[in-house]
């Protein structure tokens, strides 16, 4: 889970720095790095007495971006959900001052249970991961089903118009990161295809405005279960967190039910595991089907998305093969913090094309729709089937 340490720390200036402001760390560290966190360097910290903790810093070197790698935003929002019905880990501190250690960065607790990347869950008994999911779902729809506004989080984002500012945002963001150039090669890693036949299509179809505390990266790998019962107990990894449209992390978490659009079509990856097609084989693995994770989130609370998924799924997808063209740069600059950086970058521009494919069918429903006398704008009304 955690390794040799990819990305060197002022270990002695940090030891420092917590004798003096975070007493619950206690110096000397053993210091290591986790190999999960494509955008922010994470580190296990364990004391002389075992005790164990978790640092979130920014990515050394110029950032691409300012609306990336915000882990102060990220600890605000730990911090305010920590008496809530969403389980979140502990923070201890953060410290603003780049001279510490060279950026920004936090200390939260280490939660100590399971750490799922594979949505098959293997090693997993088959009567346990129908409710892990079930539990995941649940947790969600805790966090959508918050009110904002009394946890001091209204100005985490606009209350309204969430996928109009996506859509201008990662378009922009893509823009930026096309200039990246590879400090070997000195090439630029150049733009995504299609990027502005895509970004003006999102822009043109959305669905019926909603807003509530969306986490941004809703996914099993950024859920940590209990050591031994089939329950969330910590949901990590909030620095896309902002105020949106609850549909963005339903899309997220159930993308494993769905033809991924990750890569090369056809091609296998560590990185886009495959759930089995077949339905039967699935319940025997014991996992729920799409149509059971829908029900469990609307039975909890949360709003009949099935007309949207479709829209939602291609959006979801736009978006994944940005933060891919992002890890894409950060390799090339040699920022990337993750041991997967080089693959993951790679397959955005794949995915950008597989993306392509589903908007035009979507585009083309919409026509159809419009021919039988519907506003063509109403893609979200469309009657897709789960």
């Amino acid at each position: 889970m955690a390794g040799p340490v990819r990305q060197p720390i002022d270990i002695p200036s940090l030891e420092r720095y917590l004798e003096k402001h975070v007493p619950e760390v206690i110096p000397p560290l053993d210091v290591k790095q986790f190999g999960f966190g494509q955008s922010n360097p994470t580190y296990l910290l364990t004391t002389h007495t075992g005790t164990r903790f978790v640092l979130r810093k920014k990515p050394p070197g110029k950032l691409l971006t300012k609306t990336a790698h915000q882990v102060e935003r990220e600890c605000r929002i730990l911090h305010a959900l920590r008496d809530t019905d969403v389980p979140v880990p502990r923070v201890y501190g953060l410290c603003e001052d780049a001279a510490v250690i060279g950026t920004a960065f936090y200390i939260m607790e280490f939660l100590d249970g399971r750490f799922i990347t594979d949505p098959l869950m293997p090693g997993v008994a088959a009567r346990e991961k129908r409710e892990m999911w079930r539990s995941a779902v649940e947790t969600l729809v805790k966090l959508h089903t918050l009110d904002y506004m009394s946890l001091g989080l209204d100005d985490l984002g606009k209350s309204s118009g969430f996928y109009t500012r996506q859509i201008k945002t990662f378009s922009n963001i893509s823009r930026s990161q096309a200039l990246a150039v590879d400090s070997e090669s000195k090439n630029a890693i150049g733009p995504l295809p299609h990027l502005e036949e895509m970004s003006t299509f999102f822009a043109r179809n959305q669905p019926t405005d909603r807003t509530s505390i969306v986490h941004g990266d809703y996914k099993i790998d950024n859920i940590v279960f209990h050591k031994t019962e089939p329950r969330v107990i910590g949901v990590l990894d909030w620095e896309m967190a902002t105020l949106g449209h609850p549909l963005s992390d339903v899309v997220s978490l159930v993308s494993p039910f769905l033809p991924h659009t990750w890569g090369v079509k056809g091609a296998a990856s560590s990185l886009s595991p495959e759930l089995p097609s077949d339905p039967e084989e699935r319940a025997k693995a014991g996992l729920p089907t799409l149509e059971e994770c829908v029900n469990w989130y609307t039975a909890g609370g949360g709003y009949d998305v099935r007309t949207d998924l479709k829209w939602g799924r291609a959006f979801a997808g736009f978006r994944g093969a940005v933060i891919m063209q992002g890890i894409a740069a950060r390799y090339a600059l040699r920022q990337a913090s993750g041991a997967s950086a080089k693959e993951f970058g790679a397959m955005a521009w794949p995915t950008a094309e597989n993306v392509w494919g589903l908007v035009r069918e979507l585009d083309s429903h919409i026509q159809e729709e419009a021919g039988e006398g519907k506003p063509r704008e109403s893609i979200s009304q469309a009657k897709g089937r789960l």
